[in-house]
């Protein structure tokens, strides 16, 4: 299982993004694998939005509906632990979407996480020896 970060999809979505082929290769690949943790939605949406545009954006959407990408709507006790990952790494400043990336990814001892944020997730003990992709690949 890889849980996915909000730089992870949308570089997945632009072709032009210098990780957009090794992302690509890894969803093709394992697309079943891939699980969006519900707080990353509406930066995606955002992003992709004001990146790429309303076509773009209303294609993912459509990907969400028709669950080319898995949801997962979390756990009560995701926020529990997304607080307490978040007041761990206090000086990070990781935020709700980060905190709840990671206690998703270690409640269902996820393989890896897909991100581009190294800066956090990189500098993160995160639990069960979790990969980061693409940079662990």
């Amino acid at each position: 299982m890889i849980v996915a970060d909000t730089g992870a999809v949308v570089a997945l979505l632009d072709a032009d993004d210098l990780h957009h082929k090794v992302l690509r290769d890894l969803f093709a690949t394992r697309p079943d694998a891939w699980i969006l943790p519900w707080a990353i939605l509406p930066e995606v949406d955002y992003l992709v939005s004001s990146r790429f545009g309303a076509r773009v954006q209303e294609a993912f959407l459509e990907d969400l509906g028709s669950e080319t990408f898995l949801v997962e709507w979390g756990e009560p006790q995701d926020v529990t632990e997304a607080l307490r990952i978040h007041r761990h790494h206090k000086a990070l400043r990781l935020g709700l979407v980060d905190s709840v990336v990671i206690a998703v990814a270690a409640r269902l001892r996820a393989e890896a996480i897909a991100t581009l944020d190294l800066r956090h997730f990189g500098a993160v003990r995160l639990p069960g020896n979790l990969k980061l992709y693409p940079r662990d690949l």
